[in-house]
C-alpha cells in the first residue's frame, strides 16, 4: 500500500469503526486509453480553468446535494438553477453526466490530448459542516463524480479556495472520491508532504508529466487551510519570495528526472480584471528560469487573461472558468465569463519547449459548453490580442474552429517571429 493510500485508509478508519463506512463512486465508463507517443517528438496537453460543478450544477446532476447555502443573499443552490433558466431556458434535470461538457467532448476527441488537467473548484463531499466565516461554499455530491470522469480528466488540481468549503472532512472525502474514480490530484493532501507532492502521469515509454499544485492567499484561500506536518490542507505558498522559489525548485528537482515535463498549476490573484501584478509575472518567469517548470497553469480569475510565452514555455496567468453556474447573475458582464477556452499546448518531448498552441473557444449556456457564435469568437480573439500585446502574443484563425497562438521569440535568431508557422495540426 503506497503512502497516500495508507494515509487515506487511516483517516477513514474512525468512520469505519463508527459503523458508517463510505461507499465511493466509480466512473460509469472505462478510462480512455492513452496515446503512446514513443515514436513522436511531441505530445499535447489539455489545460482547463476553474471547473465549478458544485452548487447550481450539482443540483441538476443525478445526485444533488442538500441545497442549503450560507451565503448572504442566497440560501439555496436551486436559486442558481432558477437564474440560469430565467436567462437561457429550462434545464431538464436530472441531466446526464456528460451533459455539462457538451460540444467540448467532441473537441477533446478531435484534439486527442495525451494528458487532461483541470482546476476542480469544489469540494466533493456529503459533509454538512460548512466552513464558518466564509461567504461562498461549493459542494458536489460524490456520486456525481462521473461528470468529471466522463471527460477523461487525468488530474484535478485542488489547491484553490473552495476545496475545503465543507471542512477537512470534506477535503478528505474529495481526495477519496477522486482516487476511487482513477483521477490524480495535486495541491492538496493529508499532510504538508502529501500536499506538496506532484501528480504523476505517464505519457508513453519513460515519459512523465508532473503536476505541482500551489495556492496563494490572494485567491481567497484561508490561511487556516494550509497543510501542516500532521494536518490535511492546501499546498499554500506563504508569499512569492526568493525563499519560496528556492523551496519550490528543490521540491521539483527532487521529484523530476531528465525526461519529465513539469506543470506548475497555481491558484492566484483576483477574480476580475486583466491586470497581472508585476510580482506574479516575475514569479512565473522564475518558475521557468530557476525551478525548471515547462508550463505555468494559472487560474482564479473568472475570465481568461493574456497569455505569455517565456523562453518557449507558456504562461497562462488566468485560464478563466471552464464550467460555472453564473448564468443570470448580474455584474461584471464586460468580462464575458460565459465565453471560455480549452487550452491545448503542444510540447516537445525531449526539450519541454512549446511547439504549437491551439485554443478552442466555447460558451456556457444552460450549464453546458456549446460552440460560440462567430461574433463571440471575434470578441475572444480581439480580447486575447489586446491583452497579449504586453506579452508579444496574438492569435489567428486555426484549423476548424480553433485559434492558433503566435508569439515573438526574442531569444532566437531569425526574423524575430515565432509560433505556428509551418505546422499542421495533429487533428483530423
Amino acid at each position: 500500500m503506497d503512502r497516500r493510500r495508507f494515509l487515506t485508509w487511516a483517516a477513514a478508519l474512525p468512520f469505519a469503526l463508527a459503523g458508517s463506512p463510505r461507499t465511493l463512486p466509480r466512473p460509469s465508463s472505462p478510462r480512455k486509453p492513452k496515446k503512446n507517443p514513443t515514436n513522436l517528438d511531441h505530445f499535447t496537453l489539455f489545460l482547463g480553468g476553474d471547473v465549478m460543478t458544485g452548487r447550481g450544477i450539482d443540483q441538476v446532476l443525478p445526485h444533488p446535494s442538500d441545497p442549503r447555502l450560507f451565503e448572504p443573499y442566497v440560501q439555496s443552490a436551486t436559486r442558481y438553477v432558477e437564474l440560469a433558466e430565467a436567462k437561457n431556458g429550462p434545464i431538464r434535470a436530472p441531466i446526464e453526466y456528460s451533459y455539462v461538457w457538451g460540444d467540448a467532448l467532441a473537441e477533446l476527441d478531435r484534439m486527442a490530448p495525451d494528458v487532461r488537467i483541470i482546476n476542480l473548484e469544489t469540494s466533493v463531499t456529503t459533509s454538512d459542516r460548512h466552513w464558518r466565516g466564509k461567504g461562498v461554499h461549493y459542494r458536489m455530491h460524490p456520486e456525481n463524480v462521473p461528470c468529471i470522469a466522463t471527460a477523461g480528466i487525468d488530474c484535478c488540481v485542488l489547491a484553490n479556495n473552495h476545496v475545503a468549503d465543507w471542512g477537512f472532512t470534506g477535503l478528505r472525502e474529495t481526495l477519496d472520491t477522486l482516487e476511487a474514480a482513477g483521477i490524480e490530484t495535486a495541491g492538496v493532501g493529508l499532510d504538508a508532504e502529501d500536499a506538496a507532492a506532484p501528480a504523476v502521469m505517464e505519457v508513453g515509454a519513460k515519459r512523465r508529466v508532473l503536476v505541482f499544485g500551489f495556492g496563494t492567499k490572494t485567491s481567497g484561500i484561508p490561511g487556516d487551510w494550509a497543510a501542516q506536518d500532521d494536518l490535511p490542507g492546501v499546498n499554500l505558498l506563504d508569499d512569492l519570495s526568493h525563499a519560496t522559489m528556492r523551496h519550490i525548485a528543490e521540491r521539483i528537482g527532487a521529484s523530476r528526472v531528465e525526461s519529465d515535463v513539469v506543470v506548475a498549476s497555481i491558484h492566484w490573484g483576483s477574480n476580475w480584471g486583466y491586470q497581472v501584478p508585476a510580482a506574479q509575472r516575475e514569479f512565473a518567469h522564475r518558475l521557468i528560469d530557476e525551478a525548471g517548470v515547462d508550463v505555468v497553469h494559472g487560474h482564479s480569475s473568472h475570465h481568461f487573461r493574456g497569455i505569455e510565452i517565456h523562453h518557449d514555455r507558456p504562461i497562462l496567468y488566468g485560464c478563466g472558468d471552464l464550467l460555472n453556474d453564473y448564468e443570470g447573475i448580474s455584474g461584471h458582464e464586460q468580462f464575458r465569463a460565459d465565453l471560455v477556452l480549452l487550452y491545448f499546448p503542444v510540447i516537445h518531448l525531449s526539450t519541454g519547449r512549446l511547439v504549437r498552441f491551439w485554443l478552442s473557444p466555447m460558451r456556457i449556456r444552460q450549464f453546458r459548453l456549446q460552440r460560440p457564435s462567430r461574433a463571440e469568437v471575434d470578441w475572444i480573439r480581439e480580447t486575447l490580442n489586446r491583452e497579449g500585446q504586453r506579452y508579444e502574443t496574438w492569435v489567428e484563425a486555426g484549423p476548424g474552429d480553433t485559434l492558433a497562438l503566435r508569439w515573438a521569440r526574442s531569444d532566437r535568431a531569425g526574423d524575430g517571429k515565432g509560433g505556428v508557422w509551418n505546422a499542421a495540426p495533429d487533428v483530423a
